[in-house]
């Protein structure tokens, strides 16, 4: 494949981002330029992107960068891939305007660094279970420069007996045999960060189970999950004691996020 090829092969957006990706020029100077010749070593390295993409791997991961609620977000195979649906999520945080924040599953970091960069005098703590992803969250923080605490764990393990204002996740929620794990960029992404038992929401189950006592008396459990999971989800958050237990969609019209307050 030359790089005509490729161009004709990747979508124009994408192909712009690759080539920038490959000389180092902006995005705005590949356009500006489409005539300038590309030096050998970034041809090489512009064919070997548009190989990795033909394969199906996604963009970000290539570009090794998502953006996610204004911020530039280091990204590899290690961590989901920031999604704009889950920037409901960080909405929804930054209205409460908690004093202090957990954020189960972090992944990225994503959502505990968009929470930290609005809310600047919040307590932030981000809690991962895989270690390759937690490194992935931790360089996020570092280049960012925000002050975000990590800890190594699963769920509310690591956090001992404290108690938070807000706790928010972005849990695994999808169905271990849903068809839709063997398409596009799913296929790349860890299924770890993905698949949660037979109906996605072994995770959330945990979760409503055990968050309520780490939350302060009058504060909010917030939960992102898949289509049509909502009623499940409320039942599960009323089950455990949570009260105005409610829902909201995104901006797609899909309910998107359940939350539930811990009584007073």
């Amino acid at each position: 494949m030359n790089v005509a090829q490729a161009l004709g092969a990747l979508d124009a957006r994408e192909a712009r981002l690759l080539l920038a990706q490959a000389t180092g020029f902006s995005e705005a100077s590949v356009l500006a330029h489409p005539e300038r010749a590309l030096p050998p070593e970034a041809e090489a390295r512009f064919l070997g992107f548009a190989a990795r993409r033909a394969r199906g791997e996604p963009i970000a991961y290539i570009l090794g960068e998502k953006e996610f609620y204004g911020l530039p977000l280091v990204v590899s195979p290690a961590v989901l891939i920031p999604r704009p649906e889950t920037e409901l999520l960080v909405e929804l945080a930054l209205a409460r305007n908690p004093a202090s924040v957990l954020d189960l599953g972090t992944g990225s970091g994503a959502i505990a660094l968009a929470i930290k960069r609005h809310l600047p005098r919040a307590r932030v703590l981000g809690v991962e279970a895989s270690a390759a992803a937690l490194a992935v969250a931790q360089r996020n923080a570092v280049k960012l420069g925000l002050e975000v605490e990590f800890l190594h764990g699963r769920w509310l393990a690591p956090v001992g007996n404290a108690r938070f204002a807000l706790i928010v996740s972005n849990p695994p929620y999808v169905a271990e045999d849903d068809p839709h794990l063997s398409e596009g960029d799913l296929r790349f992404e860890p299924r770890g960060a993905l698949v949660s038992g037979a109906d996605g929401l072994d995770a959330i189950r945990e979760i409503a189970r055990v968050a309520p006592a780490h939350l302060e008396p009058g504060r909010w459990l917030l939960l992102e999950h898949g289509m049509g999971q909502d009623e499940a989800v409320r039942a599960l958050l009323e089950q455990a004691g949570l009260e105005d237990v409610d829902t909201w969609p995104d901006l797609a019209g899909i309910a998107r996020v359940t939350g539930g307050r811990l009584k007073c």
